[in-house]
């Protein structure tokens, strides 16, 4: 049979490397509203090979200054419009040295003119995510790879865990179905709590209704490959306790109210959200941090069969809710909810779940900017400011009550759609809140999981958003 790939990954980035070297070749930034300034600085010959190629320090334009040898002596890189004179100066956008990296010939580099750590980080994350392929089914072929030695203000461990973590979540993400069932995700949740000594539990099949969880059960019981509940807990007992819920509905057909083709045709991302909680539960214990970390997984797919549930169907979940199916095809948060009960079950000091969840949340916020949802105002100003510092975009969405009577049923505690297509984001988060104590901060994020588009560092496929945010505020909060 096929075995699972081995995703997990803790060896040094190739394209990174501390230290100092004569060899590297110079690369100095040029912010567009400095560029006659930085130009006066240079020889005659320079100048006018500046003018001669018609330099103007767009964001990622590079322009090569050649040596008597023939070799590369440095590399101008613009930076656009970079706001160089406030008092406060915007982050760097990591994918600016993506670009860069992506348009260089093959060899090692420096960064000549970064000043603050920030920038040194994005530099470096940037730099090696420019070189992310997902090449398994692919025959194998050289990539050109381009150092980058990193600026000595750089904290390259707390860089590589973005980027391996990053990339766990995209390849988890890019791999179809066939190879990232329920059974295959378990395999993965195995070799990650393997590689750190955590512990894990799998519920499979019937024991899932014998334990309760019977929401799970449903919608993953009309596959060949039985549904689960993935639990993984690491760290120290008595550090504070925090879980990650993630949707793993490894493929979605919409059930017995089924997608049209060609809105299938993605569905293997539907287990963006539990690709996201184990990218960023490697960065978690590869870092380190001081917590009592849990990660909770319900994998299903929601396939169709003789046995598929049906609209009309009422589900007795774990929380002791029951649960009318107004839509088979809202099954994310079906599958959540019995986790998120677990989860709440032993009172963890912070509860986040990440979801692909609903179409709304990119009718209003589009396929790069994933919506939030959190009652815990300073959680939700650190956010923000995390996902500024990191240029890893997020935005809060209101958890407005009165929506939730939308969810009534006449003849079950709640349904799982509203009776409205009209904020389908925010009624999609209400049901979630449902599940979980007012006592336990918690936070869900609806995430994308896919770029559209092919943009340097950020090939079309799957993509992690939001969990280096959230990494920079548990790091920063956690530090071991």
């Amino acid at each position: 049979g096929f075995q699972v790939f081995n995703y997990i990954n803790r060896g040094p980035i190739p394209s990174l490397k501390s230290g100092s070297s004569k060899k590297t070749i110079p690369i100095i930034l040029v912010a567009n509203e400095d560029l006659k300034k930085w130009q006066q600085s240079l020889s005659n010959n320079q100048q006018s090979w500046l003018k001669l190629n018609d330099f103007n320090a767009t964001s990622g334009e590079i322009l090569l200054f050649i040596a008597n040898n023939g070799a590369v002596d440095f590399v101008a890189a613009g930076m656009g419009e970079n706001n160089s004179s406030t008092i406060e100066q915007d982050p760097i956008e990591p994918w600016l040295f993506s670009k860069i990296a992506k348009s260089v010939p093959k060899g090692t580099y420096q960064i000549s003119n970064i000043l603050n750590d920030r920038d040194a980080n994005s530099a470096a994350f940037g730099w090696a995510m420019a070189h992310y392929k997902f090449s398994v089914y692919l025959k194998e072929t050289k990539q050109k790879l381009s150092i980058l030695t990193v600026p000595k203000n750089c904290d390259i461990n707390f860089v590589s865990h973005m980027v391996r973590g990053s990339t766990l979540c995209r390849d988890l993400v890019n791999t179809p179905t066939c190879h990232m069932g329920p059974d295959d995700l378990g395999e993965v949740s195995k070799s990650l709590a393997r590689e750190f000594k955590a512990k894990i539990t799998i519920i499979t099949g019937a024991a899932l209704l014998k334990a309760g969880f019977n929401t799970i059960h449903t919608v993953g019981r009309a596959a060949e490959k039985e549904p689960r509940l993935i639990d993984i807990t690491w760290g120290n007992q008595k550090a504070p306790k925090i879980t990650l819920v993630g949707k793993g509905v490894c493929f979605d057909t919409g059930g017995l109210d089924i997608k049209p083709s060609n809105s299938m045709l993605n569905m293997k991302k539907d287990m963006g959200g539990a690709a996201h909680v184990l990218g960023l539960g490697q960065m978690i214990m590869e870092a380190g941090l001081n917590v009592r970390l849990r990660i909770l997984i319900p994998a299903v797919e929601n396939n169709i069969s003789a046995n598929a549930f049906r609209p009309g169907d009422i589900i007795k979940s774990y929380h002791g809710t029951t649960i009318e199916i107004g839509n088979t095809d809202a099954e994310g948060r079906l599958v959540l909810c019995d986790a998120l009960a677990l989860a709440s079950e032993e009172n963890p000091d912070l509860l986040m779940d990440f979801a692909t969840l609903t179409g709304a949340a990119r009718v209003a916020l589009g396929t790069d900017v994933p919506p939030y949802f959190t009652d815990d105002q300073s959680l939700n100003s650190e956010l923000l400011s995390r996902s500024k510092n990191q240029c890893d975009p997020l935005w809060p969405l209101p958890l407005y009550d009165p929506y939730k009577e939308l969810l009534s049923s006449s003849i079950a505690d709640l349904n799982n759609v509203a009776s409205t297509g009209l904020g389908g984001a925010i009624t999609a988060a209400l049901f979630l809140k449902h599940f979980v104590p007012k006592t336990i901060p918690w936070i869900h994020f609806d995430v994308y999981a896919w770029n559209d588009r092919e943009r340097p560092g950020r090939p079309k496929g799957g993509e992690a958003m939001g969990i280096r945010s959230v990494f920079d505020y548990l790091a920063t909060k956690f530090k071991s």
